[in-house]
């Protein structure tokens, strides 16, 4: 029998001494992976992913394997079979936003025509609409402090709103995942505004979803208390959204969504997961923690100009010496990209143009330097030949700000688009998979252990 008056009364006691032997009973020395050849990360000792599936809703390529030798190379990134530069610069071209059209293609594999493209776009402004009392009982009721959190949450709860959400047809993922991509900015919007008057004490104001305009353009007006934003913004946003999209079948969070879907699960907990893997600052949180860096480099970096001066910094940063402690210089590197990320010179061009005054340009001439030195400075402090550059987070974040997007939306912007690759990544691995996903884990526990009675445990 517990007698609770012998517990600790401060929790943080009990799980203190929870904890005092736990690291042993976890921690697994890593010449054991080693030894057994375990792929950690699911990487090979190259740095290339180990193969676990195949895909047709997009092509990531960063690098050349030739007889054995892996070679970097100028990276490319292409939507069934459309070069991301390609689509960036047509997708919107005659006026239209062009996320939408984005969508169609990676769920249905083809660009659609003109007629379908409307068709698509009003289903989709009918889809946005959320159940009713949806935003107050699961949004208004249950405030969060991190929009992420309270996305995962929300898809999940749609499931009791749906009349058919276990059903794994095809015609049901479809319809399920065309709502989701519809309502995220929606539940993305109104968690955020919730947040921002139950944390922040400002006024609660929910605006609705408007049917005529495109998602990038309600996700601004929805998200702001004045509904106010320019078309610029608008454009940016969307190509944003665009290069957000999709990215392969092998980063974390469409993993997460393709294991998930190889169980037979319904499609909300399948995209719930994603967002769930998307939070981990690992994966999608890297655009706002390369604010907060280059904050950090701004406050104790006196000549944002002098080259010396700012390398020094970062090898500080990488010393663990300054930032936040991590040693990673955010945004720089990434585990298939080695010369370049097509989007994020990309989106180094609109950092460009966003630029309005002399403070402003003088912030992103400090991002080019820092992106011109940092591979400088990990290959002489880390003494590694690895070719990094700077990946699709070391200048979102500074575009985000530009368009006056808060900090707490950077990541949700990120699983609003990616939501598409994600739907098309499941109704693949529904349609060909055809398998539940289970790696092999290896146990090194020796099982020579005899049971001791309770009362004669030490």
């Amino acid at each position: 029998m517990v007698h609770h008056d012998t517990l600790p009364h401060d929790e943080e006691k009990h799980i203190d001494a929870l904890c005092e032997t736990v690291l042993e009973s976890y921690k697994i020395p890593k010449d054991q992976y080693n030894a057994y050849d375990v792929k950690r990360g699911l990487r090979n000792l190259d740095g290339s992913g180990v193969l676990a599936g195949l895909t047709q809703i997009s092509e990531v390529h960063g690098y050349i394997v030739y007889e054995g030798e892996k070679t970097a190379d100028h990276g490319t990134l292409a939507y069934r079979g459309y070069d991301i530069n390609d689509l960036a610069a047509n997708c919107g071209i005659d006026g239209r936003y062009g996320f939408e059209e984005i969508c169609f293609l990676l769920l249905e594999g083809r660009l659609p025509t003109r007629t379908e493209l409307e068709n698509f776009c009003r289903f989709m402004a009918k889809c946005a609409q959320l159940p009713d009392d949806f935003a107050e009982d699961m949004i208004l009721k249950a405030p969060s402090r991190d929009i992420m959190n309270k996305l995962a949450r929300s898809t999940l709860a749609l499931y009791s709103y749906d009349d058919n959400p276990d059903e794994c047809s095809v015609q049901n993922i479809m319809r399920q995942s065309i709502h989701l991509i519809a309502r995220l900015p929606v539940m993305a919007a109104y968690a955020y505004r919730v947040k921002r008057h139950y944390y922040d004490g400002h006024s609660l104001i929910l605006h609705q979803h408007n049917p005529d305009y495109s998602l990038a353009e309600n996700l601004l007006q929805m998200s702001r208390s004045n509904k106010k934003f320019t078309p610029e913004e608008a454009r940016v946003l969307d190509l944003a959204l665009i290069l957000h999209a999709e990215h392969g079948g092998g980063n974390n969070s469409a993993f997460t969504c393709r294991v998930l879907s190889s169980s037979g699960t319904d499609t909300y907990s399948a995209i719930s997961g994603a967002i769930s893997a998307l939070k981990g600052p690992r994966h999608g949180g890297a655009n706002a923690q390369v604010v907060k860096m280059m904050a950090d480099i701004k406050a104790n970096v006196q000549n944002w100009t002098d080259a010396d001066e700012v390398y020094e910094y970062l090898t500080k940063i990488i010393r663990k010496e300054a930032g936040n402690g991590s040693g990673l210089i955010y945004g720089m590197g990434h585990a298939v990209y080695t010369l370049s990320d097509p989007r994020a010179a990309i989106l180094k061009q609109q950092a460009k143009k966003l630029c309005r005054t002399e403070e402003e340009a003088a912030e992103y001439a400090l991002y080019n330097l820092v992106e011109e030195l940092a591979p400088k400075a990990i290959a002489a402090l880390k003494n590694d030949n690895k070719v990094v550059s700077a990946n699709v987070d070391f200048y979102s974040g500074f575009v985000y700000r530009m368009l006056n997007i808060p900090e707490e939306m950077f990541t949700p912007i990120f699983a609003i688009a990616r939501c598409a690759g994600w739907s098309a990544h499941r109704l693949e691995e529904v349609i060909s998979g055809k398998r539940v996903l289970r790696p092999a884990y290896k146990s090194i526990c020796r099982n020579n252990k005899t049971f001791i009675p309770l009362d004669e445990r030490n």
